[in-house]
């Protein structure tokens, strides 16, 4: 058990975890989820850990298959200025490694936003706190957990 699998059962919140064999040479974490597990990558969401105005960390959650937005981040979090944090201080500050970096469960609450897009699925997918683990829940359920708030925060990679 990982803490954000812990976190989802003290809760009492409808769960389910998924397994793959994770691939250390895979680029992408997120989307190696998203093919492993036979899933739209647009269900299967990565957590990202910005640095706001350069003194506070923030979690950004958006689909696999987009980037993160950093002005759109750091206007939501009313912030002046997101830049992407260190892996070091994002692994220290959530107690995840990169890769494996889960929204629940963190040693330290963050503000957390996750992306608009999650509001038209029953279910997302995001990390369960290892690589080559998953945790399946409702976004409203996820929200309550961080204490997070819905805003678009997610850009296409074409762009």
């Amino acid at each position: 058990m990982t803490p954000a699998i812990n976190t989802a059962k003290r809760a009492k919140i409808s769960y389910s975890v998924h397994q793959y064999e994770h691939d250390p040479n895979c680029a992408s974490y997120g989307e190696e989820a998203a093919q492993k597990l036979g899933l739209d990558p647009a269900k299967v969401f990565k957590t990202l850990i910005v640095s706001l105005d350069s003194s506070k960390l923030a979690v950004g959650i958006v689909p696999v298959d987009s980037q993160l937005d950093l002005k759109s981040m750091a206007s939501a979090c009313r912030a002046k200025k997101a830049t992407m944090a260190d892996q070091n201080d994002a692994a220290r500050i959530t107690g995840y490694l990169p890769g494996g970096i889960s929204p629940l469960g963190q040693k330290k609450r963050l503000q957390t936003v996750l992306d608009k897009s999650a509001e038209a699925f029953d279910t997302i997918h995001v990390s369960a706190g290892r690589r080559g683990l998953e945790i399946e829940l409702s976004p409203s359920d996820l929200l309550e957990l961080t204490a997070g708030q819905y805003a678009g925060i997610a850009k296409d990679r074409s762009r």
